[in-house]
């Protein structure tokens, strides 16, 4: 297959991942509004929000099996539109029961459309014999700077859900149905190792990937940590202002853009386990220094260095899964996706449970050992059952549909 294609691939899954990003930052960052709109009391607000991670693991649960007949691109191509059209419900809807149809709808869509996109990341990196994952999620903190920008319009301006909501959906959707036919897959029973397992769901040992699945629940609690409290916790505990302590999010999501997009030379030129291990280390080092920051100026260090230091571990972590199991990529990778929602679910209540029972200081120190753990588990990142090309950078064959 020419060059061509593969950059072509390569464009479409990045579109993909960017629409994602999209998509997530215009459903989470207007949760308010949409308790608002359907009158959610406070107490029936976590059961929502916890069922659209649990529905998504049994998205990647059921994609795992889907996969064995068709392939991933093919999921992917049909679980995005499927996505952008539950949030559209999302914003359209009056009723309780049509908000939970919505939502419900929209986490098994979200857990098909992670995982297969992973997948086709996995394999589109084996195809071009060089570490390129960290680019398609750099793509994804792209697209969720995008939206948390178009949600932060339509919260100025007033808008209700369903106009701010419909133009990037009339927008997105066809984009997305149109690059998704220049999905490219490198084929995964091709120039393995010898000996090497194929592509049965048997082949994948769970005791083998237990450590990645452990690095990827780490490194979401981590993220969920930010995401849900730092705006508190600058606000209420650094004594911020209302308007600066929005602030420690976007600096997040701008600084794990950059991190992404830098992140796959580094992988390159010193190997996925040095950069893992220096993110780890930085991230933890990110909470640390918000856990003992005397102010707000202070407290968006650290959540700087948190973002660039979570930033190249969970991409890192699928890429690794396809290393480990390169004859059942698939199977390993909706397995491991499981894990994101995990880590998702149990690190906001986890922070908390410990702020409100201990200090919101002492409970950043939770997800900073959490994060430093994955340095025992740095060794997995290094497990290459098959090579890439004995160095060269060379594309292999794939499969383009």
């Amino acid at each position: 297959m020419t060059d061509a294609r593969l950059r072509h691939g390569r464009a479409s899954l990045a579109l993909s991942f960017f629409v994602q990003g999209v998509t997530f930052a215009l459903l989470v960052t207007r949760i308010p509004a949409i308790q608002d709109r359907y009158g959610i009391s406070d107490g029936l607000l976590p059961v929502f929000l916890a069922a659209v991670p649990i529905l998504a693991g049994v998205g990647s649960v059921l994609t795992e099996k889907v996969v064995a007949r068709v392939r991933p691109r093919v999921v992917l191509r049909w679980a995005q539109p499927l996505v952008l059209l539950a949030l559209l419900g999302v914003g359209a809807g009056s009723e309780v029961w049509q908000a939970a149809l919505a939502l419900g709808v929209f986490g098994l869509a979200v857990g098909a459309l992670d995982a297969s996109m992973n997948m086709m990341g996995v394999s589109l990196q084996r195809a071009y014999g060089r570490s390129i994952m960290l680019g398609f999620h750099a793509a994804y903190s792209l697209g969720g700077i995008a939206g948390a920008s178009m949600a932060w319009a339509g919260a100025h301006w007033d808008l209700s859900l369903l106009v701010s909501y419909l133009p990037a959906v009339v927008v997105l959707l066809p984009v997305a149905f149109i690059g998704s036919r220049w999905y490219v897959e490198g084929k995964q029973d091709e120039e393995l190792p010898q000996g090497a397992e194929r592509g049965k769901a048997g082949s994948v040992s769970f005791k083998l990937l237990m450590p990645l699945c452990l690095v990827m629940c780490f490194a979401y609690i981590g993220d969920s940590t930010v995401s849900n409290w730092s705006a508190k916790y600058l606000q209420d505990v650094l004594g911020s202002s209302e308007q600066l302590s929005t602030v420690p999010y976007n600096v997040y999501m701008v600084t794990t853009l950059l991190g992404r997009a830098v992140g796959d030379f580094g992988v390159r030129r010193f190997g996925a386990v040095a950069v893992v291990r220096s993110g780890s280390v930085l991230a933890a080092a990110g909470f640390g220094v918000v856990a003992v920051a005397g102010g707000a100026w202070v407290g968006m260090l650290g959540f700087t260095m948190l973002g660039l230091g979570l930033c190249v571990i969970v991409p890192q972590t699928f890429a690794a899964a396809g290393r480990m199991f390169p004859g059942a990529s698939d199977t390993a990778i909706a397995r491991l996706n499981i894990f994101n929602y995990v880590g998702f679910l149990v690190g906001s209540p986890l922070v908390g449970a410990l702020g409100d029972a201990w200090s919101y200081r002492g409970a950043m120190l939770v997800p900073m050992v959490l994060v430093l753990a994955t340095l025992v588990y740095a060794k997995s990142f290094g497990a290459e059952p098959a090579r890439y090309g004995g160095g060269h950078e060379r594309p292999r064959t794939v499969d383009v549909g």
